[in-house]
C-alpha cells in the first residue's frame, strides 16, 4: 500500500537544502563557542569617538557598521586581520549587567591598544594576553549599565549578516591601488586578496593596513574584479566587474560576490 504521506522525504530534502544554503551564504562559518572576558566602552552615546578607527572604515554610519561596534584587543585583532569579525557579547555576573543577559552583535572596526603603564588588571585592560572589547558606548548600554566602567561578559565568534553586495573604497592613481573593504558577510574578515584588469590576469595585493589592501600596478582605465580570501573560514568570493573601466579614487563600488 502507498504511503500517505510521500511529501516528507521532499520536506526533509528541502530542509537540508535550506541549511546548506544558509551555510553557504554565511561563507561556511561555523559560529564558536561561548568565552569569557571582559568589555569596557569608549566614546559617548553619539559614538563620534568611534568613527575611523584602525581598520579604516572611516564614517561608520555611512560604511553601515553603526554604532554596534567594538575595539578589539591586540590579541583578537591580529594586526588588522579581526577587522570586520562579527561578536555576541552578553554581560555575565556582575550586578551592572541587566536582567536576562541581553547579547548584542558588534562588529569589530577599531584596536584597543595595549597600555603599558597600567596592570592588566587594573586599567590595562587591552594588555596582551588579554581578551577584552572596548565597546562603543550605545552597544555597551544594551548588555550592561555604563556606570560600571568594566564587567565581565561572555562572547563568541558568529557570521557576520550583511545586506547588499561587497563594498570597494577606492584610493591610490593609476599604478598603485588601495583598496578598503567593506560590508563582508560569512567569516566578516580578510586573509588575502586579488584584482584583476580587464588587460590583466589575477594579481595579487599586499596587506597595507586595517582591512586595506594594495596593487603596484597600471590599473588605470580598466574594469576592476576582486577576489578576497576570508581569514577565518579560508573561503575565496568573487566579485566581477566590481569597479568601471572609469573608476574613480575616493568613490566606493558596491558587487555581489560568489564563491569558487
Amino acid at each position: 500500500m502507498a504511503s500517505s504521506s510521500p511529501s516528507l522525504p521532499w520536506s526533509l530534502a528541502l530542509l537540508v537544502l535550506l541549511a546548506m544554503a544558509m551555510g553557504r551564504a554565511q561563507g561556511g562559518f561555523v559560529a564558536m563557542q561561548w568565552s569569557p572576558a571582559h568589555a569596557t566602552f569608549y566614546g559617548d552615546d553619539s559614538a563620534s569617538s568611534t568613527m575611523g578607527g584602525a581598520c579604516g572604515y572611516g564614517d561608520l554610519y555611512s560604511t553601515g557598521y553603526g554604532t554596534n561596534t567594538a575595539a578589539l584587543s591586540s590579541v583578537l585583532f591580529s594586526d588588522g586581520y579581526g577587522c570586520g569579525q562579527c561578536y555576541e557579547i552578553r554581560c555575565s555576573g556582575a550586578p551592572a549587567c541587566y536582567a536576562g543577559s541581553p547579547i548584542v552583535t558588534v562588529t569589530a572596526t577599531n584596536l584597543c591598544p595595549p597600555n603599558w603603564a597600567l596592570p592588566s588588571d587594573n586599567g590595562g585592560w587591552c594588555n596582551p594576553p588579554r581578551v577584552h572589547f572596548d565597546m562603543a558606548k550605545p552597544a555597551f548600554n544594551q548588555i550592561a549599565d555604563w556606570h560600571a566602567g568594566i564587567v565581565p561578559v561572555m562572547y563568541r565568534r558568529v557570521a557576520c549578516q550583511k545586506t547588499g553586495g561587497m563594498r570597494f573604497q577606492l584610493q591610490g592613481n593609476a599604478y598603485w591601488l588601495l583598496v578598503f573593504v567593506t560590508n563582508v558577510g560569512g567569516g566578516g574578515d580578510i586573509a588575502g586578496m586579488w584584482v584583476k584588469g580587464e588587460k590583466t590576469e589575477w594579481i595579487s595585493m599586499s596587506h597595507n593596513w586595517g582591512a586595506s589592501y594594495q596593487a603596484f600596478s597600471c590599473l588605470g582605465g580598466q574594469v576592476l574584479s576582486f577576489k578576497v580570501l576570508s581569514y577565518t573560514s579560508q573561503e575565496t568570493l568573487v566579485a566581477y566587474t566590481a569597479a568601471p573601466a572609469n573608476w574613480v579614487a575616493g568613490l566606493t563600488y558596491e558587487a555581489t560576490t560568489n564563491f569558487t
